[in-house]
């Protein structure tokens, strides 16, 4: 299987406070993934900066995200437009407004 998404040691903060830390993982073809976890663990702010829809004041401090082996960190916001949507999507948080 080819890989499609790589994420490695993901650290992610809102001003001095760090909001994830040091996640690592990866998607291969053909597979289905889930990000799972307890409220306020850092799903969502970690799904939001694959995407790199972080809020105001949010950044992504270190870590590596390739998706089919490019490095989307590094892209300028008009490349990473095309592949929002188009290489990748997120279903937020009221599933059954964005689900038919």
């Amino acid at each position: 299987m080819s890989r499609l998404l790589q994420v490695d040691q993901l650290a992610v903060g809102i001003g001095a406070v760090h909001i994830v830390d040091g996640v690592s993982f990866h998607i291969d073809a053909g597979e289905t993934y889930s990000l799972l976890g307890e409220s306020g663990c850092g799903k969502s702010m970690t799904a939001l900066s694959l995407m790199r829809l972080l809020p105001d004041g949010g950044r992504i401090a270190a870590g590596s995200v390739s998706l089919d082996g490019e490095n989307i960190l590094a892209l300028p916001e008009s490349a990473m437009r095309r592949v929002r949507g188009g290489g990748m999507a997120m279903i937020f948080q009221e599933p059954m407004l964005a689900l038919n």
